[in-house]
């Protein structure tokens, strides 16, 4: 895919970014060099290619799921300007 220098422009005005004719072709120039590794990737075979989820072979430590923590939701509620029914009250903000 190319790029022209209007799209470039058009592109830098729609995220209202403010460039110059100079700062333009320069961003022509590195998008076309990103568009085309990309078209080069997309080009590349990987139809025996197995997917994973990281670039080496890494296992996540697992750690056991058990409840670590005491509740403490009454003494938290205690300290509350509003509480009703286990439930803390807010002022509306809305109208």
């Amino acid at each position: 895919m190319s790029l022209s220098l209007d799209e470039v422009k058009r592109v830098a005005m729609l995220a209202r970014i403010e460039v110059t004719e100079a700062e333009s072709a320069q961003m022509l120039e590195q998008l076309s060099g990103v568009f085309g590794l990309i078209e080069k990737m997309q080009a590349t075979d990987t139809t025996d290619v197995e997917p994973m989820a990281h670039a080496q072979d890494v296992v996540a430590r697992l750690r056991p799921d058990k409840v670590t923590e005491s509740d403490q939701k009454d003494l938290f509620q205690s300290v509350a300007p509003a509480v009703e029914n286990g439930l803390y009250l807010v002022p509306k903000v809305i109208e």
